[in-house]
């Protein structure tokens, strides 16, 4: 069996409040396999956009770190940017407004593969035909502005993954988009990180949107992880309450529901 990707070991992340400490994480241990996908699921405040600046060593200077987060599956520790790819919440957030968009997706290739401005304007144009914007090339001189809330998502995608990372970390990439548009962005990142062989780890509070193409489930209630597993065992029969209660939480469109005895359809 190969080794893990990273290994999380007694993580804990903690800040002091009015001279107590409040617990962001508390006492994680958590396996990332190489080239898997993991869902991390939970609701708002469990831990989860912690666990991912953790693993991007993106925490704040004021975080209190305990415990450890080992890299077996790097031959060296990892640099964010080159060897882990960020896609946040929100695109309009992640992207600078004064830089068009072929400098801002070019950026990675120039800082961490080495090429130059040409050579790597044409590896943005390469990532914005894959993640299918629309006419590539005019967008290589365009803001972030001139875009749907879609697209700025698929080109932060494109900007994330411009270095090649082994590690690509999505915090909840989706949750500001409409249904439709969601399905479309988690399609594109299953698609990318199965072609590259990267590992993927998806921050989400919405089990149903995991389901249907994460292997791993890693489920966070008040800083802590309390069940793990094999997607497929955890959704089929999940051991813990918080777990059970976000599958009973999602909606079944294809059951209609009963409002005052009348099928709501």
């Amino acid at each position: 069996m190969s080794a893990p990707l990273a290994e999380i070991r007694g993580l804990s992340v903690s800040y002091l409040r009015e001279e107590a400490r409040s617990f962001a994480l508390r006492d994680v241990d958590l396996d990332i396999a190489k080239g898997r996908r993991l869902a991390v699921i939970g609701e708002s405040g469990s831990g989860k956009s912690t666990l991912a600046l953790a693993l991007a060593g993106l925490l704040p200077p004021q975080a209190w770190i305990e415990g450890a987060v080992r890299w077996p599956g790097l031959a060296k520790p990892p640099v964010a940017g080159r060897d882990v790819g960020m896609v946040f919440q929100d695109p309009g957030g992640s992207l600078n407004p004064v830089l068009t968009i072929g400098e801002q997706v070019a950026e990675g290739a120039v800082r961490h593969l080495g090429l130059d401005w040409r050579a790597a304007r044409s590896h943005a144009l390469t990532l914005l035909e894959r993640v299918r914007i629309p006419d590539p090339q005019a967008a290589l001189r365009a803001y972030p502005h001139q875009f749907s809330g879609g697209q700025r998502q698929r080109i932060a995608i494109a900007a994330a993954i411009a270095a090649r990372p082994g590690l690509l970390i999505a915090d909840e990439p989706t949750s500001a988009l409409d249904m439709v548009v969601q399905a479309e962005i988690v399609a594109l990142l299953d698609e990318l990180v199965r072609e590259a062989g990267m590992t993927l780890v998806f921050i989400t509070h919405d089990i149903a949107l995991a389901s249907g193409f994460a292997d791993d489930i890693a489920v966070f209630q008040r800083a802590q992880l309390v069940e793990k597993g094999a997607a497929q065992a955890v959704l089929a029969q999940p051991a813990h309450a918080c777990t059970k209660r976000l599958l009973a939480a999602q909606i079944d469109f294809s059951t209609p529901r009963l409002i005052d005895g009348v099928a709501d359809v």
